[in-house]
């Protein structure tokens, strides 16, 4: 079996990168492989949702968060309540996760470490990218440019994936325009 690790935007989606991501993860499951994903919104969201409808008892998907998921609810509903993103967002993410968690605790990889706040979250996640990648034998990528991002968390892990020789499909899109 192979480790696929899915990365991409969490900012923006639309209806054709979500089927995307959605027939990759598929095809990854039916063949017998497992996902690599990081607990985010958009990309990581839709990719463990899928992995979950082929995949129910969680054998073939890690999830790595960047501390723990305690600390995870916490930042994601501080971040609804700030208005950065939806409370629907958070609560569906957090669900998604703590569901994750009690159907297979070894499939939630958290990061019990570390002091995850608000000035060191962004290394925490691109530390989290660098578990994502070590756990992977290839790399499918979704590089999503929009008017609020130049995806730099997904290069950053491309560029973490190719400095470690492992294969990188990268599927790019710009929405700056949407």
């Amino acid at each position: 079996m192979k480790w696929i690790g899915i990365s991409g935007g969490w900012r923006k989606v639309n209806q054709n990168i979500e089927d995307n991501i959605r027939n990759i993860v598929r095809e990854i499951i039916w063949r017998g492989d497992g996902i690599v994903s990081g607990g985010a919104l958009n990309v990581d969201y839709i990719a463990l949702d899928e992995a979950l409808k082929h995949d129910p008892k969680a054998e073939r998907i890690k999830i790595f968060l960047p501390t723990t998921l305690k600390k995870y609810v916490e930042h994601y509903r501080k971040h609804a309540h700030l208005g950065t993103i939806t409370s629907e967002q958070a609560e569906n993410l957090i669900n998604q996760l703590t569901r994750l968690k009690q159907t297979n605790p070894k499939a939630l990889i958290e990061n019990p470490d570390i002091n995850f706040t608000e000035e060191t979250k962004k290394t925490m996640y691109y530390e989290r990218n660098s578990r994502v990648v070590d756990a992977s034998d290839k790399l499918k990528a979704f590089h999503i440019k929009s008017d609020k991002s130049e995806g730099m968390g997904t290069m950053d892990t491309i560029d973490k994936a190719k400095a470690k020789d492992i294969p990188v499909k990268i599927f790019s899109y710009n929405l700056t325009e949407e």
